[in-house]
């Protein structure tokens, strides 16, 4: 045991050791993590700081403390600890635009209360409502940022000036290019070159390409004297700090001013939380804190001349790809670009100009990202990033965020209202119009265009499945419904799922936009419940269908197409009992094309070489010609084959034989064709007294006949093919799996079915679920009647679902 000394005597106190232990293992990724990502943050942060500040206009100084404030002050407080803060191209434009209005001091002033404003807004937890801002809009906000920067920062680098506005520089940008250029110009494009080859052929996170651009450029520069515009800082950097001064201009334009830096700067910092939250799997940001901690920020870099903070992407990626585990990098990175600032200004004073203009544009065009152009393509949102990034380029960036706004509105205006019109001609004379989705008035033209195609005289149903319908919409449905009946048409309106019109003929429509829902006994329960029709009726089958092409198949058919285009690919074979009341893919939550399904009374499956052989023969079409990795037998709670199975033994008396020879058929020959099938099952009850152990006993049984079949070993010992057993009980709408050695035990999760007893035992594959105690009337072998001669239709009477429902199943599902 380790010993500690505390108060003049050694102790042993885990506590303490512990204590000692955590602090040494936050001490070791300090230096092992944390360090050295500081540092590739610092050396990107410096060339980044020093150009955002000369493309805004400030005091090249005033980016350096932004940069040393965003690390210290918001990497200490934030709420993201892995996000890297300082100044950034985001607000560019907007910083350029209050310095040439209010003066760099009066800049610095309108920072420090627009950080107050971000404390405000943290502390009142509104930081998660500044990301209901439309992503198309944001980053269409920052492509034209981008694009202004890059037009403004290539005329310095061609050794002009930048003109007051995008179209301005735009316009005079070929004069530019034609103009002569100093040495300054081949220093600028060098460094693009660099800036855009480095990262495709180095792939070193300790040697940035910024970094390995501007020390390169700047070694050259002094290498060939050349006569270039640098850097130039004050020569006593603490001195040299700012003093904020309150802006004289009126009151408007400073809130104006103060609100879309608190809110840009909000909005882009929030953002970089959430994207750097994707890309490490550490503590989740917590994004009202991270927003006091860039508003304290940005109060103490506006009270100290500095530029505006924010969440930083760049830097941020940067800091956890090169290995941050906490805060401490955020932090560190501060640190060092105070101290290179304060001691090692004069290196900074050799950078020239043109050099920093270039990597301005090549971080200006990298806000313009060709993958978020074609994500807001596929999803029908490039309209509002276009019109916002043209609108920040062309006019300004209130006016630009505005117009990018409106146009989302308007796109989410017509999605919402757009509602989907059928029309079919279901016979001569006979037309069914479907209505889907939302209908407003803004539709009312669209509706009355469809409803002039219809012919005169005709008789119409139309159906209405809407969640949500408008005074303005219904006005036009019930106009037309009634022009065209004093023309000798017959119309008459149904509602699916909803009552929309039919509250609007009573003069109560106005409640708002609700999701349809179709009710369970459509969905779950039987025809008899919501049909509200005898059984025997013979339109029953002909209801059901109609109102699974009414209400279901819309939802189902993309992916029946694609079934229908690729064929199917099922996972499972599923065997199980041919009774009406068992329904495979309602248990089991599967779809179309997830299951192949063979169901016969009793899921009984015939050993191989007996006398029946279609079982056998989709056993090997399923695993041979499929290529499915799990068989599944599943039998059920009340199943009558199982009742007339237990009958049969209990005839026999206890000591009897095998019902079933070694061929798989009787040695009496039984009198029926259920008899005749039954006597393949090969099953032998533990005790016959408990119905639901008898179940069950079917399973393990059908499992190791199941095991007969070549095909199903060869499958099974390659580790292709896992065979398991389960037990439904439908009285409690509950599912247990069946281990040959202890039962039924309860099928609680996936992972609990796949813990069970390995493929290769005796009789199958155990997978522990609890016994079931259900019992029922067993519909596939007769109602009632322990022989399965019941009185239903059951195959007790020959033309029920037994051996024909099977082969017909089978020979279904090989077809396909």
């Amino acid at each position: 045991m380790l010993c500690l000394r505390g108060k003049g005597r050694l102790r042993n106190d885990p506590l303490i050791i512990i204590r000692y232990f955590a602090e040494m293992s936050d001490l070791t990724q300090l230096l092992r993590r944390d360090l050295p990502a500081s540092i590739v943050v610092f050396l990107i942060a410096i060339p980044l700081s020093l150009g955002i500040a000369a493309a805004s206009g400030a005091p090249l100084l005033a980016g350096l403390v932004a940069a040393v404030v965003g690390g210290i002050v918001a990497g200490a407080l934030g709420g993201a600890p892995l996000q890297v803060s300082g100044p950034a191209a985001g607000l560019t434009v907007i910083v350029a635009g209050a310095v040439a209005d209010f003066g760099f001091a009066g800049t610095a002033a309108i920072v420090a209360v627009a950080g107050l404003l971000q404390i405000l807004l943290g502390v009142s937890r509104l930081g998660r409502a500044a990301l209901a801002l439309s992503p198309a809009v944001v980053h269409g906000m920052l492509a034209g940022i981008g694009l202004v920067i890059a037009l403004s920062q290539v005329h310095v680098m061609l050794g002009g000036s930048p003109q007051s506005s995008a179209w301005h520089n735009l316009r005079d940008l070929p004069a530019q290019i034609v103009s002569h250029h100093s040495v300054a110009a081949l220093l600028g494009v060098l460094t693009v070159a660099i800036l855009i080859i480095w990262p495709r052929v180095v792939r070193v996170s300790m040697l940035p390409a910024a970094l390995v651009a501007v020390v390169s450029m700047t070694a050259l520069a002094a290498a060939i004297g050349a006569d270039v515009v640098r850097v130039n800082l004050p020569d006593d950097p603490l001195a040299g700090l700012i003093t904020p001064a309150w802006p004289d201009a009126p009151l408007r334009e400073i809130t104006v001013a103060v609100m879309t830096i608190a809110l840009v700067a909000s909005v882009e910092s929030l953002l970089s939380a959430v994207a750097v939250d994707r890309m490490h799997e550490g503590k989740r940001a917590n994004l009202n804190r991270e927003l006091v901690g860039q508003g304290a920020a940005n109060t103490v870099s506006g009270l100290l001349g500095g530029l505006p903070v924010t969440g930083v992407i760049v830097r941020s990626s940067t800091n956890v790809a090169a290995g941050a585990r906490t805060r401490a990098s955020a932090i560190l990175h501060g640190v060092w670009i105070a101290l290179f600032v304060i001691f090692f200004a004069g290196l900074l004073e050799t950078i020239p100009m043109a050099v920093l203009a270039g990597v301005l544009i090549v971080v200006g065009l990298r806000l313009i990202s060709l993958a978020q152009i074609r994500t807001y393509a596929r999803h029908r949102e490039l309209p509002a990033y276009l019109v916002t990034a043209f609108g920040v380029v062309f006019t300004d960036l209130l006016t630009g965020v505005a117009l990018g706004m409106i146009t989302a509105a308007l796109f989410i205006l017509w999605r919402l209202t757009r509602c989907e019109i059928r029309t079919v001609e279901r016979s001569p004379g006979d037309w069914l119009v479907t209505i889907t989705g939302t209908l407003a008035f803004v539709e009312s033209a669209r509706l009355t265009r469809e409803f002039g195609k219809l012919p005169a005289g005709a008789k119409v149903d139309v159906e209405l499945h809407l969640d949500y319908l408008d005074h303005g919409a219904f006005e036009t449905i019930k106009d037309w419904q009634e022009a065209y009946e004093r023309g000798g048409g017959r119309v008459r309106i149904r509602e699916v799922h909803d009552s929309w019109f039919s509250q609007a003929l009573s003069g109560r429509l106005g409640g708002g936009k609700r999701t349809p829902r179709p009710t369970t006994p459509r969905l779950l329960g039987s025809w008899s419940r919501w049909q509200g029709i005898d059984h025997q009726r013979r339109d029953a089958m002909a209801a059901g269908i109609a109102e699974f092409e009414r209400s279901v198949a819309p939802l189902v058919r993309p992916e029946l197409a694609d079934l229908a285009r690729d064929g199917q690919n099922p996972e499972q074979l599923f065997i199980t009992c041919a009774d009406s009341r068992l329904v495979p893919n309602l248990i089991t939550a599967s779809g179309p094309g997830d299951l192949f399904c063979v169901r016969n009374v009793g899921n009984i499956v015939p050993r191989h070489g007996s006398a029946d052989s279609s079982v056998g023969a989709a056993i090997e079409y399923a695993v041979d010609v499929l290529g499915v990795t799990t068989i599944t037998v599943c039998g059920h709670s009340g199943c009558g084959a199982v009742r007339a199975l237990v009958s049969q033994a209990t005839a026999a008396g206890p000591d009897s034989a095998d019902p079933a020879g070694p061929g798989g058929t009787a040695p009496d020959e039984p009198a029926s064709g259920l008899g005749n099938w039954l006597a393949l099952s090969g099953v032998r009850f533990s005790d016959s007294g408990d119905e639901a152990r008898c179940c069950t006993d079917n399973v393990v049984q059908q499992l190791a006949n199941l095991r007969s079949y070549p095909t199903v070993r060869a499958a099974e010992a390659a580790g292709r093919l896992r065979i398991t057993g389960m037990y439904f009980d439908l009285a409690e709408a509950r599912m247990y799996a069946v281990d040959p050695e202890s039962g039924a035990h309860p099928l609680m999760t996936p992972a609990g079915w796949e813990s069970g007893v390995p493929a290769g035992d005796s009789a199958g594959r155990g997978d522990g679920a609890d016994r079931g105690d259900g019992a029922g009337h067993g519909d596939s072998a007769g109602h009632g009647d322990s022989a399965g001669h019941g009185d239903g239709d059951g195959p007790g009477r020959g033309d029920g679902p037994g051996r024909e429902k099977q082969e017909g199943d089978r020979l279904t599902g090989a077809a396909a």
